[in-house]
């Protein structure tokens, strides 16, 4: 099937990589259901991409009721699904490991990972028994799915749990033509990375603050869609898409090469 008779859902579609993955996803001909909590950001976003090719669906990503009500509507407008990227999320305040207080830890779990779950298993119902049957599910996990920023225990966790929820459903997808990738994502120029850039910069493990480099969210968004185009005997389990001096290799410097290469 040609990505002009696609449909794709977007969650978290009303700013930052959500925007970006959404008119990358336009762009490339699929039709995309843009989901978010905020009409006028989704509405924008439609309005950046080309005409007729978006539908502004509002749903809360922590309310299961939101959520089946989506997909039924998905189904009931297109009468079927090819793509899924399991996008919205959201932090907690970066505040010390024993003063993470329960709500805000089940506000992240629910948003980050009962959110995409529940996502999953309706698409789940929608693929298998479709025809042509089968599609594609993406998750965002980011770099945080492979180390922790200081004070981030409940994100960490989440994106953590994602890769397995990445490589579990991918597993159980198989018997239905359902492909199931993730995309890890490192400093995005988005309204959530701001701070990165702003004032003192962002808190590094050693206790410093610094800025880092970030990349265009546009980056993310051509990946996404890349993802998104593969036939589906193909698969993308994993990629990583950073920017590329960000402090993530190299033992978390950011700063020049030591002038000893050999130090340990």
């Amino acid at each position: 099937m040609s990505e002009a008779k696609k449909i794709a859902v977007v969650t978290g579609a009303g700013t930052g990589v959500g925007r970006a993955a959404s008119l990358a996803l336009m762009n490339t001909g699929f039709t995309v259901v843009l989901v978010g909590r905020r009409l006028d950001m989704l509405e924008e976003t439609a309005k950046l991409g080309p005409a007729g090719k978006s539908l502004c669906v509002t749903a809360d990503m922590t309310k299961p009721d939101s959520i089946a009500a989506l997909f039924d509507k998905v189904k009931a407008t297109y009468g079927r699904l090819d793509v899924l990227f399991n996008n919205a999320g959201m932090g907690a305040p970066a505040v010390n490991f024993e003063d993470l207080g329960l709500e805000q830890w089940q506000a992240v779990v629910n948003t980050n990972l009962t959110g995409p779950f529940l996502c999953t298993q309706h698409a789940f119902r929608i693929m298998k028994d479709q025809t042509p049957r089968g599609g594609r599910i993406i998750n965002n996990g980011s770099i945080s799915a492979h180390a922790p920023r200081p004070f981030s225990a409940a994100y960490t966790s989440t994106k953590h749990a994602i890769t397995g929820l990445t490589k579990a459903s991918n597993l159980d997808g198989r018997m239905y033509d359902i492909a199931v990738g993730q995309v890890d994502i490192g400093n995005a120029a988005t309204p959530m990375t701001d701070r990165m850039v702003n004032g003192p910069g962002v808190l590094q493990p050693d206790g410093t603050t610094k800025h880092e480099p970030r990349m265009d969210a546009k980056a993310v968004g051509d990946a996404v869609a890349y993802m998104a185009g593969l036939p589906l005997d193909a698969n993308v389990l994993t990629m990583t898409v950073m920017a590329t001096k960000m402090p993530f290799v190299g033992r978390g410097l950011n700063s020049k090469l030591r002038k000893q290469p050999h130090a340990q």
